[in-house]
């Protein structure tokens, strides 16, 4: 992760701050989006910057050889926790803990817009063998529909995860590397009015405000959900999308 810039590395690592509940409430990912990521191969597969393990629960359903590299002790806990059959390391993307060609894919979860990317994208592409594929995957809601929007504005949720989804957004480019590909997948998450903004509090902005501005906001959100009839009481649906970019190391 970048440490140039101050408020950015304290907002990156924030979330060890509610690792049990960021573990428990951020939602998964959906096998097709691994499945394509993972281009075929059988190898073995490295999720950088895994946190507490939600993308590393799902490569283990679809390989069985996977390694996580994580730098918040407190994530990478859980994770171990979660996943105690899973190798987890103290590392960060720019500095990879692993040896020269020694994975098959790596994988990214919610987190490539941390890094300080151009050192990232030549630490991964050392790791990478040839023929090997990065993936980064975000999860974010489907704006698309008018209540998430509204929903999404009233939280104030950081644009910097949905930067790579928008098409217009060029995608990166590196010399170790072939040409990005982009993906989207219909990721719905069930949630209750207050699992989303228990959810919504696991976010980098409402860990760091102020205790009085995280109780203001988290009012507003449950009256802007009580407000609603389909997400007033008991279970919906959230709609999200998950954006996946793919790029293969010659």
């Amino acid at each position: 992760m970048s440490h140039g810039d101050s408020d950015t590395a304290e907002r990156a690592f924030s979330f060890g701050l509610a690792a049990r509940a960021y573990a428990d409430l951020r939602p998964s990912y959906p096998v097709e989006a691994v499945r394509w990521g993972l281009n075929g191969t059988s190898g073995r597969v490295l999720d950088l910057a895994a946190g507490t393990g939600k993308l590393t629960e799902c490569l283990t359903v679809v390989t069985s050889d996977v390694v996580a590299v994580e730098p918040d002790a407190d994530m990478r806990a859980e994770l171990e926790r979660r996943l105690p059959r899973v190798t987890a390391l103290d590392g960060v993307a720019e500095a990879i803990p692993l040896p020269d060609e020694s994975v098959d894919a790596v994988f990214v979860g919610q987190a490539l817009h941390w890094f300080d990317l151009g050192p990232a994208l030549t630490e991964i592409a050392r790791v990478l063998r040839p023929s090997g594929a990065l993936v980064a995957l975000w999860n974010h809601d489907d704006t698309g529909v008018p209540w998430v929007a509204e929903f999404a504005a009233l939280a104030r949720t950081t644009t910097a995860s949905r930067h790579w989804a928008d098409p217009l957004v060029p995608l990166p480019a590196h010399p170790r590397f072939a040409a990005f590909e982009r993906r989207k997948y219909p990721n719905p998450q069930p949630f209750t009015a207050e699992s989303l903004v228990r959810m919504v509090c696991t976010q980098s902005h409402m860990l760091l405000a102020t205790p009085g501005e995280r109780q203001r906001r988290v009012a507003e959100l449950h009256g802007f959900l009580a407000d609603r009839p389909a997400t007033s009481s008991g279970g919906f649906e959230l709609p999200m999308v998950t954006t996946a970019i793919r790029a293969v190391r010659p």
